[in-house]
């Protein structure tokens, strides 16, 4: 995989994350008094940040692995 195309997908990657945190956020404020629906998607949220952190830290492994 060539170096723009690793780039490109981990850009992808980030921006995905951005909208989960960005929606994750709106649902936390949204005030519709459901909290353990809330609390639901927080726990939901921070899974799915400590997956995606994981497969990006594999990511720059396998990066750097390739570089050398």
């Amino acid at each position: 995989m060539s170096q723009q195309r690793i780039a490109q997908a981990m850009e992808r990657i980030e921006r995905a994350l951005g909208r989960i945190e960005t929606q994750a956020a709106l649902a936390r404020h949204s005030g519709t008094g459901q909290d353990s629906d809330d609390s639901n998607l927080a726990a939901r949220h921070e899974a799915l940040r400590t997956s995606v952190e994981a497969s990006l830290a594999e990511l720059d492994g396998l990066i750097e692995r390739l570089e050398q």
